[in-house]
């Protein structure tokens, strides 16, 4: 399996450094691990969705 750092991952995903290891530590990405004092996070892993948010659904005039 191919690995990218927690910098690439920022990159990759337009948020900070920072923030891809606090992910990373609270579990939220998965595969990711840590090796020595950096994380290593898999290729094809997915940004997180940000947890403050709930996915919301329209309603439309048959939904009542």
């Amino acid at each position: 399996m191919e690995y990218m750092s927690a910098r690439e991952a920022a990159n990759l995903w337009g948020i900070s450094k920072r923030r891809v290891q606090k992910l990373c530590s609270k579990g939220r990405i998965e595969g990711a691990i840590k090796v020595g004092i950096v994380w290593a996070i898999p290729k094809g892993a997915k940004k997180p969705v940000d947890a403050r948010y709930k996915s919301i659904t329209k309603k439309t005039k048959n939904d009542g």
